[in-house]
């Protein structure tokens, strides 16, 4: 066994040591089971991750693709500055306005713009020329994460961070016999990000895993 497997109780470690977790955040989550929107937003230790990272690079503006409820986004403009933004992207208008209605409830109107449409229409239509960004969060439709990457590294400025959630797919990222669209779009992902000159980058195994580069 190469390095320290995450074992349950370690994760739990993690998140009781160093939480980013408050009691917003857990009543969102409920909420949105409620509500039928799948549990699938990052974990905790993921959030926390985030924001050390956010704060690390001095970030102002963040770009999403996936809002979901709300989760992650909140989490990261909470490590934002009082004049920072996260502009993030819903498909579905019903989760747009549950993730603008928490937003507001945790005071961060302001800070949260919830764009609504199909990732790939929006970053070419609405969002084409409004970086540069300093970080880029990727957590929606997998096999698309290839063409997200494609349309926001221009976006980006120098040294800032594009991350894709999933990295390592559900534990089938090295599957090479895998078959299902989800997995093999974050193979190509994987792939894309480790090819790419302009980046450099690192696979983070927490939650589900996060694929990490920095612009060069």
């Amino acid at each position: 066994m190469k390095g320290t497997p995450l074992t349950d109780q370690i994760v739990e470690y993690m998140i009781e040591l160093f939480p980013a977790e408050d009691a917003l955040l857990r009543e969102l989550r409920s909420a949105a089971i409620t509500a039928e929107i799948p549990a699938i937003q990052i974990s905790p230790e993921q959030a926390a991750f985030m924001q050390v990272f956010l704060r690390a690079i001095g970030a102002k503006r963040v770009l999403e693709v996936g809002t979901l409820g709300g989760y992650s986004a909140i989490s990261m403009a909470r490590a934002l500055p009082a004049d920072g933004m996260v502009t993030t992207i819903e498909l579905d208008p019903f989760r747009a306005e549950f993730a603008r209605g928490w937003a507001k409830r945790a005071g961060l109107s302001s800070k949260i713009e919830v764009r609504v449409g199909a990732g790939v229409d929006v970053l070419e239509r609405d969002l084409a020329g409004s970086g540069p960004y300093d970080f880029a969060f990727i957590d929606a439709d997998k096999p698309n994460y290839v063409r997200y990457l494609d349309l926001i590294l221009p976006m980006m400025r120098r040294g800032g961070v594009i991350a894709g959630d999933n990295a390592l797919a559900w534990g089938e990222i090295a599957n090479p016999n895998a078959q299902d669209p989800s997995v093999l779009g974050m193979q190509a992902f994987n792939r894309a990000m480790a090819a790419r000159p302009e980046l450099q980058c690192s696979l983070i195994p927490i939650g589900d895993g996060m694929c990490v580069g920095v612009v060069l």
